[in-house]
């Protein structure tokens, strides 16, 4: 009788969960610019970035393929995925996080902004992150934008000294999602 009572709350709860509104794509950008005066751009883009709002209560999660980033210089791109990311081994970074004082029913074609809590894993460790995040909605679709700093030490990245001077010690990453109704 126990196992019936637990069974039965658990398929209510997954349908409560299923029923709640998620907003989604699987073609969002995140940027990352990591240059330095006077040297060559270190900048990178990822047009295939996986993200996912709940917008009951502000939830949002995303998965990005680090080797999924391209840059200008495919040597570069090479160092990035071998020597930095280690991406045979750390495939994927993601995001969890909440929408501080999210309202689905707030949302207008003007933008918003809001403050975007949570956690950043790259490469097996994880940053907490707080930023402002600005958010829209056009013809059913929700645009979210935002950019915040991380430092490669966050994730234990190590820079060789030859070319330390080369790379900002803070990286700017910049997301841009265009979510719809799934």
């Amino acid at each position: 009788m126990k196992k019936l009572i637990t069974l039965t709350l658990l398929c209510l709860s997954v349908q409560f969960i299923s029923a709640q509104d998620k907003y989604f794509t699987k073609t969002g950008t995140i940027d990352f610019e990591a240059s330095v005066p006077s040297f060559e751009e270190v900048k990178a883009s990822n047009k295939n970035t996986t993200a996912i709002l709940n917008s009951e209560n502000g939830e949002i999660a995303s998965l990005v393929l680090v080797k999924g980033f391209r840059f200008k210089n495919a040597l570069m791109e090479e160092h990035f995925n071998e020597n930095y990311m280690e991406s045979s081994k750390f495939s994927k970074a993601t995001f969890k996080g909440t929408i501080e004082g999210f309202s689905f029913d707030g949302l207008t074609e003007s933008d918003k902004t809001y403050r975007l809590n949570g956690t950043l894993n790259v490469r097996g460790k994880d940053k907490k992150i707080s930023t402002d995040i600005v958010l829209n909605k056009k013809n059913g679709i929700v645009k979210m934008v935002a950019d915040f700093l991380v430092a490669p030490e966050d994730f234990d990245i190590k820079i060789p000294k030859l070319v330390g001077n080369k790379i900002a010690k803070e990286i700017m990453l910049s997301l841009d999602f265009d979510l719809k109704k799934r």
